[in-house]
């Protein structure tokens, strides 16, 4: 029986088609080969799905689907029979020759094949998480990573075949340029996915790397992470990911950076957050003082009466924004830091001014001087 194509989307016949491709997505997602690596069965259900999807989402396409059950030329004198009749069991193509009915085929399911050795193919991105220090985040940082990959076949140099050996027969096809297909009860002749058609390859097949073009290799690879990287942040390391197949390009590295705490700078995207301390006479009479920054030292002005919890601005001393020329601020908030209560000295001063002082800190709150 031909495959229903609405029943593999799970659409009704009536379905529209905005219905159509939320259901090709939604399927797309669970079947798509990259989340399911070496799963046969979920790459023969994506390619299925990709197929449903490219004839029912095209107006002009599904309604020869509807009425005849498959879409393209049809033979002259051929069946037409529609995806519901009963007795539909197929039909041999491999006496087309090069008919536009079997280029119609080879088109179609072009993908159904793992070919690796038909074209060039762009190799692989590749994953990698690296967790850097807080200051190695802010300020950039050079260093090399180990890394396992697909590189250039060292004996064929990406090719597949070893040519210096001359031309051989093609052991896919055997010499013929064709190879037979069959997809469900459907079978046709399409042109051999190795050779191109022409029965022949440019050499012997690569022993080391079978044909693909590529091996394994680990190496060690020199990065440089810029500064201003976050959690989260992905930078990209090109040509850097698996050799491509038969001398395609090689794809490319991508690092995922987890950051480090810092023992009191907190950093929130661009700007910098940091507590200090000051003593009761700074905060009564003001001063200046010292406060640390990510490249060093900096001076602000506390002024009289400051209070604890009170923030102060450093403009441009923040850490740099990623991919530009800039930087985001520092936030300093002060925290008061009452004296020793040991100090018989200041336990004396503190009573004098207990006596002297005409604050109540907490008579918002009701709470009176008696």
């Amino acid at each position: 029986m031909a495959k229903d194509f609405y029943k593999l989307l799970g659409v009704s016949r009536s379905a529209s088609v905005a219905d159509i491709k939320k259901a090709y997505r939604k399927l797309a997602r669970k079947f798509h080969p990259d989340l399911n690596p070496g799963d046969k069965t979920a790459e023969s259900k994506f390619k299925e799905i990709q197929e449903a999807n490219s004839v029912l989402s095209d107006p002009k396409k599904r309604k020869q689907y509807d009425q005849f059950g498959f879409v393209g030329d049809v033979p002259h004198g051929g069946p037409r029979r529609g995806p519901q009749s009963s007795g539909f069991e197929g039909f041999d193509f491999s006496n087309f020759g090069t008919s536009s009915f079997r280029d119609f085929f080879e088109n179609v399911f072009s993908g159904s094949v793992s070919t690796p050795q038909a074209r060039p193919d762009r190799g692989q991105d590749l994953l990698y998480s690296m967790r850097i220090g807080f200051m190695d985040a802010i300020h950039g940082l050079k260093t090399r990573i180990q890394l396992t990959r697909m590189v250039s076949c060292s004996n064929c140099h990406g090719n597949g075949f070893i040519r210096s050996q001359g031309q051989q027969t093609c052991p896919t096809c055997k010499g013929t340029g064709q190879v037979n297909m069959q997809r469900g009860a459907m079978r046709f002749a399409t042109t051999c996915p190795t050779c191109g058609g022409s029965g022949r390859t440019p050499g012997t097949q690569c022993p080391v790397c079978h044909g693909s073009g590529a091996e394994q290799k680990t190496q060690f690879i020199s990065v440089r992470i810029p500064a201003g990287v976050g959690s989260g942040s992905k930078v990209r390391i090109p040509g850097k990911g698996n050799a491509g197949r038969m001398g395609g390009p090689t794809g490319n590295l991508f690092i995922t950076i987890e950051v480090e705490s810092h023992s009191f700078f907190n950093r929130q995207g661009s700007n910098i957050y940091i507590e200090v301390p000051i003593t009761v006479p700074e905060a009564t009479l003001g001063d200046k003082i010292e406060v640390p920054t990510l490249n060093g030292q900096s001076t602000i002005k506390i002024p009289p009466g400051t209070k604890s919890g009170q923030k102060f601005r450093l403009r441009g001393k923040g850490a740099p924004v990623l991919g530009k020329k800039a930087h985001g601020d520092q936030f300093v908030e002060v925290t008061i830091v009452p004296p020793s209560f040991k100090d018989q000295r200041i336990r004396e001063i503190m009573k004098k001014l207990k006596k002297i002082s005409d604050i109540n800190p907490r008579e918002k709150m009701g709470l009176y001087k008696k």
